[in-house]
């Protein structure tokens, strides 16, 4: 037997902290679900673990590794809850982060709001120092400044500082130089550089990336201290490993000094199951919809590989509006937040509306049916009034849920102040939010030119399974895979994800010019980068693979377009072959290409993988004796319905269940309205056909 056949996987969500343990030897799954721990995230994740081994028989001794994702580092810049951090810049240039783009995320409102920045006016300091745009020295450091700079800040009560000087990333002599008075002058303080963060064009961006690192880093390094030697304190001895935002898992240590590539950790681990599950079904193009108890997002995933994207937004003043956040220079899955979770509160807005989310009642006080204290309405407490959610059968049973609590909380909130009565009100907060969220997630489909009824859709989160078919139906999607553990899918994609980790290197040149001799020296040095960081993880080097994605445009165009790169055609200098590559990522994008137009190079990216763990999913689902009908309840489909409830656990291959059906397992329920028809397939996922026009 393997010494240490077992790998768990932990997911920390806003309402639920998610745990799927792994046995390598026969791929089957235990999963479990706690509520989150906000003030100290990782007593739910030790909770949780322990409870798994002892549930389950398991010495600590015997798993292997532990992988997580965790919202900490969004969550400590959505509430502002990083350090005091201090910025270093160039003379002349410390107001950028204040002005940005000078784009409005909204052109007509006279009051529209803005981010703060975490580092205020008084602790961004200028140093004379000038770097030219292709790397020349104009102005050379005045290292009596810096040293000067840097003593006063040792005495101004900093943690964290970020230092970001124009151009650096063509040339990053003066921040290496500016380091190292810092370090000499403020030993005691964490230190960022623009140059190792971010080494790409784009000053605002850079500053703003460097920023959120240096403002997170000792939190997110305190926070990993603490959950290793939890860890070690339950006698768990095998590595702690980190899942990044754009779905490669690193060491703990590689993760703790770049903490900004973990702000989309858990989404992405969703992502990633979402496209395995989606292969196995046979559905190659599929819409993740991930609706979880805080938010729900949506990813397109072709060919079973997700769009990605090297910016992303956090901490936004307008949730849904594109540029009211704090930019970050990352590489990410793209994805797009699409709408609120089960514990998203409604209210009645001005206009005599329902209003859901932004404001979420997270794990405390939870939903009103939690009975932990909570007493507004939720999209939870509308499920389980609708009949949807089992009041016994929710966390199998471990979590009773109080439908009066729910219905108080309806009736005082929203039923009353629009005259309706607590079922109308609840479906219209039901139905309001599949509205929402199949709206943003047709405008997410056009924006990246496709159509999302070409998609078949698998909703994971505790929520997704619950509303899934009806804003499929919205957006006349006729094909759904919903997979058994839904609930848990970013743990369980965790463990489906490879060892791997991204560089980006900023490199702006007209693609007629590029010296392909300083090209390959540049990603070469990226490679053997991050094949040393794999190997540390370890992966052996003849199984790491490398990936090239160049970040190209049109010259004059402000964005550009990614695209792999072949190999071949880097090696040989091939300035067509690499050409062609980016039409042919442009023309996807935009059904067009200009043949006439020169091409210019913006940056570089190098993605170092180790192989696909390999998962049975048909063995790892598990199976069931026949029998899986568990009685009837009430469940709302434009009237109450007696309702047939089945048990997922007992669903074999090739099992039918028709609509109006209740499809319950521990961590979530998938409802089936009427008009759908669910197989069961080999690895236990329901293959949903629906009928369009049904809508409720």
């Amino acid at each position: 037997m393997t010494a240490a056949p077992f790998r768990i996987g932990v997911d920390i969500g806003g309402t639920f902290t998610d745990f799927v343990l792994l046995d390598s030897r026969d791929g089957s799954l235990r999963n479990g679900k706690l509520l989150t721990t906000p003030h100290a995230p990782e007593d739910a994740v030790l909770a949780g673990i322990r409870e798994l081994l002892d549930a389950h028989g398991i010495a600590p001794d015997h798993v292997a590794h532990v992988i997580h994702g965790t919202t900490l580092v969004a969550n400590a810049l959505i509430e502002r809850r990083g350090v005091p951090t201090a910025l270093f810049t160039t003379d002349g240039f410390r107001d950028v982060v204040e002005i940005g783009t000078e784009l409005r995320h909204d052109t007509y409102d006279l009051f529209m709001r803005v981010p703060e920045p975490l580092v205020p006016r008084s602790r961004r300091i200028e140093v004379p120092e000038r770097i030219l745009p292709d790397g020349a020295i104009r102005t050379p450091l005045d290292e009596d400044a810096a040293r000067e700079a840097a003593r006063a800040l040792a005495a101004s009560g900093v943690q964290a500082v970020a230092v970001c000087f124009l151009h650096a990333f063509r040339n990053p002599a003066h921040e290496r130089r500016m380091g190292e008075i810092i370090a000499e002058e403020a030993p005691g303080l964490t230190l960022c550089l623009s140059s190792d963060v971010v080494p790409e064009i784009g000053e605002y961006e850079r500053a703003s990336t460097t920023i959120c690192n240096a403002y997170v880093l000792p939190v997110a390094q305190r926070y990993l201290t603490r959950l290793a030697e939890g860890l070690r304190g339950i006698g768990l001895r095998g590595p702690l490993y980190l899942m990044l935002s754009d779905g490669g898992t690193v060491t703990a240590s590689t993760a703790a000094a770049h903490p900004i590539r973990l702000v989309q950790s858990g989404p992405a681990g969703g992502v990633r199951a979402t496209a395995l599950l989606g292969a196995a079904s046979g559905a190659g193009d599929v819409l993740c919809f991930d609706m979880g108890g805080t938010t729900a997002k949506a990813c397109l995933i072709e060919g079973g590989e997700p769009l990605r994207s090297l910016d992303f937004e956090v901490a936004r003043v307008d949730r849904f509006r594109k540029g009211s956040g704090l930019p970050l220079k990352v590489p990410v899955i793209e994805m797009i937040e699409i709408g609120a979770g089960g514990g998203s509160i409604a209210q009645v807005d001005r206009l005599g509306l329902i209003q859901v989310g932004p404001e979420s009642a997270s794990s405390d006080p939870g939903p009103a049916c939690y009975g932990l204290g909570g007493t507004r309405p939720t999209v939870t407490d509308a499920d389980l009034v609708l009949g949807y959610l089992g009041a016994g059968s929710f966390l199998g049973g471990d979590m009773a849920l109080d439908v009066a609590a729910a219905e108080r909380a309806i009736r005082e909130h929203l039923a009353e102040p629009l005259g309706l009565s607590v079922i109308e009100a609840a479906w219209a907060l039901h139905d309001t939010v599949n509205g929402n969220m199949a709206q943003a997630a047709a405008i997410h489909a056009l924006e990246k030119a496709r159509r999302i009824e070409d998609f078949a859709m698998v909703p994971i989160g505790g929520a997704g399974p619950v509303h899934a078919a009806q804003v499929c139906r919205k957006l006349g999607i006729g094909r759904m895979v919903a997979p058994a553990g839904a609930g848990v899918a970013s743990a369980f994609g965790f463990l489906a994800s490879p060892i791997s980790f991204a560089f980006v290197r900023g490199w702006v040149a007209a693609l007629a010019t590029i010296d392909f001799d300083a090209l390959r020296a540049l990603l070469g040095g990226m490679e053997a980068e991050g094949r040393r960081l794999v190997a540390e993880a370890g992966v052996a080097a003849a199984e790491a693979t490398t990936t090239v994605i160049g970040a190209l445009r049109y010259a004059g165009q402000g964005f550009q377009v990614e695209a792999t790169i072949p190999a071949a055609a880097l090696a040989a200098s091939d300035r067509d072959g690499v050409r062609r590559a980016f039409e042919a990522a442009y023309l996807r994008q935009y059904g067009r290409t200009e043949p006439t137009l020169p091409v210019e190079c913006v940056s570089w990216q190098v993605i170092v993988a180790g192989p696909v763990p390999r998962l049975d999913l048909a063995r790892a689902a598990g199976g069931g004796a026949e029998g899986a009908a568990k009685g009837t309840r009430p469940a709302y489909f434009g009237g109450f319905v007696d309702t047939p409830v089945v048990d997922r656990a007992r669903l074999r291959p090739g099992d039918t269940v028709s609509g109006p059906a209740l499809v319950e397992e521990r961590e979530s329920t998938l409802v089936l309205p009427p008009g759908t028809v669910a197989v069961c397939d080999a690895a236990l996922n329901l293959v949903v056909t629906l009928e369009q026009g049904r809508g409720e």
